[in-house]
């Protein structure tokens, strides 16, 4: 009897919680959403070093204001992806990339490597969920002002930061129960419409 109820007290998750099998995220699966929903909300950026190097060609028309504000741009373009892939290969982005299991309950979401090895998310770190085929993405909230650097330094971190997300397919649900209390516990949350 003492056994299992030091088993239970060094569990983290509820006994009604949500047990997945294991699930390894693709590089490119990662990249390919990731771009898409940093060019979907900052597509405008790529105007400005556009505009910018357009500007003297508008007093002084030369097809070589136009190439170079083409080239900046396609380079501003290619850095910002570049930033943007860098996720997949930083060293803190590598428990994204592992094969997981996921225990989700009320309080949290264990992300776990084994029986004894894990990483805890709590709701309050999730900004948004969304819906895409048959998966839930779960993006997570970017760091705040305060954990964010002072000066110029927040400004570009603030400004060029990596979206960050989990995402569960529903295969990787025991059954379709459990992806309706998911869902359940979602819209309760207010993460999902």
């Amino acid at each position: 009897m003492q056994q299992n109820q030091r088993y239970r007290m060094q569990s983290n998750a509820a006994p009604n919680a949500i047990r997945t099998k294991k699930y390894q995220l693709e590089k490119n699966t990662f990249t390919g959403i990731a771009l898409a929903k940093v060019w979907r909300k900052d597509w405008w950026m790529a105007l400005i070093p556009l505009v910018l190097f357009l500007l003297p060609a508008v007093f002084s028309f030369s097809w070589w204001w136009v190439a170079g504000a083409v080239l900046v741009t396609l380079i501003f373009v290619l850095l910002r992806s570049a930033q943007v892939m860098g996720v997949t290969q930083m060293e803190q982005g590598n428990p994204l990339f592992e094969k997981l299991s996921y225990e989700i309950d009320s309080r949290q979401i264990i992300l776990k490597r084994n029986e004894r090895e894990g990483m805890t998310l709590t709701w309050d770190m999730i900004g948004s969920v969304e819906r895409k085929g048959e998966s839930y993405v779960m993006w997570l909230k970017p760091p705040t002002e305060a954990q964010l650097p002072g000066g110029w330094k927040g400004w570009l971190a603030k400004t060029f930061q990596a979206p960050v997300f989990v995402m569960l397919p529903f295969r990787i649900f025991n059954n379709p129960n459990d992806i309706k209390l998911l869902e359940s516990m979602l819209r309760r949350k207010e993460l999902i419409a």
